[in-house]
């Protein structure tokens, strides 16, 4: 995979590994840009992401990484930002990076994308989840912070899945997506996880490329060995709707090239 734009961190606390491993995989999948986005720091769920006092020593040490190995791969630095009104910081808006990947995780601050919440999913009416978590990734989008949608369809980790037609209630979120000139990542986590399906769907990726909104591609490793996981699939998945061409970021410029 010539691109793989989103990977983590051990500062996460969720993810294992030395970033230095991270790279090293990604060289000897023969990937030419490597992109780390770790959780960015936010006063909220605290738990599972970095501190604002590792911002620094988080882009150092990527940066000491992109020089080291400038002679074998291009490494991008960014951040994955929650989208979360009210908890959003300008410092890791206004972050010295290549590129910011928004991300929805929390309706109403509830975790949905958590094993340890999973529960809640019963209490719910499964299509204004569905809505509710489209309606945020719309707003995030009108936000104009971001580059990147990260796992546009996330809301289908456990396969509790609407009974309504997933393109009526993404239509608006797309839309906004494609105003913002954001760029959509295929995210090959989704065949780690219960739903065993690339992010996005196949109904949502009809409307993406009806759009013409540039994607990227990632494995969003939380460890080395998952570095260019399944990546054949995420290359066959784009060809099969369309692309020949995916985006890659420089200090928040970005450029397409051939894959």
């Amino acid at each position: 995979m010539k691109v793989d734009i989103h990977n983590h961190t051990k500062l996460c606390n969720h993810a294992e590994g030395e970033p230095f491993e991270y790279v090293e995989q990604a060289i000897k999948n023969k990937t030419e840009y490597f992109g780390f986005s770790d959780h960015a720091p936010m006063n909220f769920d605290e738990k599972y992401r970095m501190s604002f006092e590792d911002m620094r020593s988080y882009e150092n040490s990527i940066n000491e990484l992109k020089e080291r190995y400038k002679d074998k791969i291009t490494i991008l630095l960014g951040y994955e930002v929650d989208f979360l009104p009210g908890y959003v910081d300008e410092r890791v808006l206004k972050a010295d990076v290549d590129f910011l990947v928004g991300s929805v995780h929390f309706l109403s601050g509830w975790g949905f994308d958590n094993p340890e919440f999973i529960g809640e999913y019963k209490e719910k009416d499964i299509d204004k989840i569905w809505q509710d978590y489209f309606d945020a990734i719309e707003m995030m989008a009108k936000s104009g912070d971001y580059d990147i949608v990260a796992h546009l369809d996330l809301i289908k980790v456990f396969k509790f899945l609407p009974k309504k037609d997933v393109r009526l209630i993404a239509k608006n979120a797309i839309k906004a997506i494609k105003k913002a000139n954001m760029t959509i990542e295929l995210n090959s986590a989704g065949l780690r996880k219960p739903c065993k399906e690339i992010y996005p769907s196949q109904k949502l990726m009809e409307l993406i490329s009806d759009e013409d909104i540039p994607v990227t591609f990632c494995s969003d490793a939380h460890k080395p060995e998952q570095v260019g996981y399944e990546s054949d699939k995420l290359i066959s998945y784009a060809k099969s709707f369309g692309y020949t061409k995916c985006a890659i970021f420089e200090k928040r410029d970005r450029r397409l090239i051939n894959f």
